[in-house]
């Protein structure tokens, strides 16, 4: 069975170093860029399993990487890294395809249990792939990661925060809220403020 290529766009040297020897120990192959042209060109020459790709880089931003990358494939999951923690920020880079994100400072552990996430829905994916129903689109969002989300919402049988629904399965905050938000639009679930005693309401999601 050939290795896991993972490939890491990111103009910090030390960053894909300390990335490759993770992910090394993980079994996976690291494919390395410094910007966006290299790792365009690499992600249509390899076909990566996966893509980490920096949003603030030399030349060509993350923003528009993503858009490239997505041109060449609809599948491959890409990961975004991001000190940024704004939705309007998240959405500008899942509008233009991206999968999901990681908050930098990167931590082993979280980057790994993402990835792995990232890797089993991508398996579904292709499992599913050409069955009648299968939601799938160029802006990343799948039914396999819907799926997820739902069952989550099942099992916890109760109205759930954004945060906490991100924890649950493994997503990060700005990912699980878009697809909190096109599972309201379907009807699939139902969202409700919480006021509390203290502090500002909370938005609550749960199965109708």
């Amino acid at each position: 069975m050939s290795k896991t290529k993972i490939l890491c766009i990111d103009d910090e040297r030390s960053i894909r170093f300390a990335l490759s020897r993770l992910f090394s120990l993980q079994g996976w192959e690291t494919l390395e860029a410094e910007n966006s042209e290299q790792g365009v060109e690499i992600f249509e020459r390899e076909r990566p399993d996966l893509v980490l790709v920096d949003y603030h880089m030399p030349g060509e931003n993350g923003v528009e990487t993503v858009k490239r990358l997505r041109r060449i494939s609809v599948a491959a999951p890409i990961i975004v890294f991001t000190i940024e923690n704004s939705q309007q920020t998240a959405d500008a880079f899942l509008e233009a395809g991206a999968t999901d994100f990681a908050t930098k400072p990167i931590k082993a552990p979280d980057i790994i249990s993402r990835i792995r996430l990232h890797l089993r829905l991508l398996e579904k994916t292709k499992e599913t792939a050409g069955q009648p129903g299968a939601f799938r689109s160029e802006k990343g969002m799948s039914e396999e990661t819907m799926a997820l989300l739902m069952q989550f919402m099942e099992e916890c049988g109760e109205a759930k925060t954004v945060e906490e629904i991100a924890e649950g399965v493994g997503l990060a905050n700005p990912t699980t809220y878009r697809y909190l938000q096109y599972l309201v639009k379907e009807k699939k679930l139902t969202q409700q403020m919480d006021y509390g005693k203290v502090g500002r309401p909370k938005q609550r999601y749960r199965i109708p």
